[in-house]
């Protein structure tokens, strides 16, 4: 399809990378000269269709040996998916760019797959409503204003993670609060901005405009 394998969607269904990659080394297997994706121009030649097929089927593997091989070694879903990463000679093939789907969602769905939804922290197998732990949060830090301040200095260091999860504390902690979802819609839309993949384009751009409703 050109694009990083639409293998970790996150609004889509059980996912299966492994099964994936064993198919495209089946249809390498086939030999073909020509091979006409779902998306994007034709691949044209035997040796280049080889290598279009074999690289993205080297690159799912990878994603999931990493995953599978921290999971045996009882890392948290957290720490997997800040830590592995597709070779990179693999992901700089301009097939493999991560404009609709991207590695670390892949690796959410293998997680998913072999580890089920819970993601190895205590803390969130029975967790507190978020709205609860928010208010709490906000009152250890000053207020959701506080909170809202703290995202965004995140965001101009160019942390636009600390500051997504901040910006939703605050708003969760001050629902109505124009001044705060102000600053979670500027949060988002930043992050929307920075992120290369369709599916994280539109979760961040949804949040935005979300927000926007609620502020002037």
């Amino acid at each position: 399809m050109w694009v990083s394998p639409n293998a970790g969607n996150p609004q889509k269904v059980q996912r299966y990378p492994a099964e994936w990659a064993a198919a495209l080394r089946e249809m390498a297997s086939a030999e073909a000269d020509q091979l006409l994706p779902s998306h994007g121009p034709p691949v044209i030649g035997a040796e280049r269709v080889r290598e279009a097929l074999t690289c993205t089927a080297a690159y799912l593997e990878s994603l999931v040996e990493q995953t599978l091989a921290l999971m045996n070694a009882g890392a948290r879903l957290d720490e997997i998916i800040h830590a592995v990463r597709p070779p990179a000679d693999l992901a700089a093939k301009p097939y493999l760019q991560p404009v609709y789907d991207e590695p670390e969602f892949i690796v959410r769905n293998v997680w998913r797959l072999y580890g089920g939804w819970y993601d190895g922290n205590p803390a969130h197998l029975k967790p507190a409503p978020d709205a609860v732990l928010a208010t709490a949060l906000a009152g250890l830090a000053g207020g959701a204003a506080a909170l809202a301040d703290r995202a965004q200095a995140a965001a101009a260091a160019g942390d636009l993670r600390l500051a997504g999860d901040l910006a939703e504390l605050a708003a969760l902690a001050a629902p109505d609060d124009a001044a705060v979802h102000q600053v979670r819609a500027e949060v988002n839309e930043a992050r929307a901005a920075a992120e290369p993949s369709l599916m994280a384009q539109g979760v961040f751009g949804w949040a935005a405009r979300e927000s926007r409703r609620v502020s002037p």
